[in-house]
């Protein structure tokens, strides 16, 4: 999912966090900023230092949607020594610009090429590795289960019966679907499902690679998909974020959500348990399509311009590590 909103002003904020490394020091750029993903990495720079005494870990973290600007700056203006972001076509224009450093000597020295093989495609671009990748997830549908007891329906197993339930939901007072799409890349993981069970991986990859215009017959037919449901989605989902979103979820306010793994926190934090809180694979569309499914790889970098590249790549084999 590459759709996301630019944020202005962040300029200052950048000077003033990303300052020039300083002999033994590590500087790391990144976006954990939800409490699990920022705990996690936390704990994980403790150990990678604990491990490494001689280096010191500098770490800026970011805003999920400011880093977004932010990494298109300091890439060129002040570079950190480790930068993180996403595999696939997402690392692409940064390859392609020449920000980010190939790092096939970390991936042949750490055995990353058996122990990390089915990320490798990911992280590959003109033959060349561009990073580590440091965790996936799987995206699908989290549903309240006491809402889907409550209006009486059963979990829809193709497209045609989510649309009769969200009717139901709908006469019972309760959205069907919520999102919050304030910062847009929600919106764009539904598309992509209702591409992926329309029209199949393929003609999904051509897409978003450029390769077939959107204004293909079989884009239409994914839209049509789409409007069938947009009647049952959150009315003001446009205004609100994410996590605004997942609140409506566990209130009982909406019954099913497309997201990813990492909002389960955020569930159980609002008070979901395991007895509550369902999954769901995104039901058929078009009988016979082969499944696909979302699975976003986060990804660490050293760029181009890093100033201690030799501690970067003893960070990124550490992250590969078991």
């Amino acid at each position: 999912m590459s759709i996301f909103k630019g944020l202005a002003g962040l300029s200052l904020g950048f000077a003033l966090a990303c300052s020039t490394a300083l002999a033994g020091e590590l500087v790391i750029n990144s976006d954990q900023s939800d409490p699990a993903p920022k705990k996690a990495m936390e704990e994980l720079i403790a150990d990678f230092e604990a491990k490494h005494p001689d280096i010191k870990v500098k770490w800026n973290n970011f805003d999920h949607e400011g880093y977004k600007s932010a990494i298109r700056n300091f890439l060129t203006a002040d570079p950190p020594d480790v930068a993180a972001w996403y595999a696939g076509n997402r690392m692409a224009p940064f390859v392609k610009a020449g920000l980010f450093e190939p790092v096939d000597d970390v991936w042949e020295k750490a055995g990353f090429n058996d122990q990390l093989k089915s990320a490798a495609a990911s992280m590959t671009i003109d033959g060349k590795k561009w990073g580590v990748p440091y965790t996936y997830y799987q995206w699908g549908i989290y549903y309240n289960k006491d809402v889907y007891k409550k209006v009486g329906v059963a979990e829809p197993k193709n497209w045609d019966e989510f649309v009769a339930a969200c009717e139901k939901f709908s006469a019972a007072g309760i959205d069907c679907l919520t999102t919050g799409t304030k910062a847009l890349w929600p919106g764009a993981g539904i598309f992509d499902y209702i591409n992926l069970r329309t029209n199949g991986y393929e003609f999904h990859m051509d897409l978003t690679a450029g390769k077939v215009a959107w204004t293909d017959d079989k884009v239409k037919a994914t839209f049509a998909n789409w409007a069938k449901i947009v009647p049952y989605i959150t009315k003001n989902h446009a205004a609100i974020d994410w996590q605004d979103a997942a609140a409506l979820l566990v209130q009982g306010k909406a019954a099913n959500y497309v997201m990813g793994n990492f909002a389960v926190a955020t569930f159980k934090d609002g008070g979901m348990t395991n007895d509550n809180l369902g999954f769901m694979v995104f039901p058929e569309i078009t009988p016979g399509v082969p499944r696909a499914e979302e699975a976003p790889t986060d990804t660490f970098h050293i760029p181009a311009g890093a100033k201690n590249k030799e501690d970067a790549k003893t960070f990124l084999a550490y992250l590969g590590s078991p």
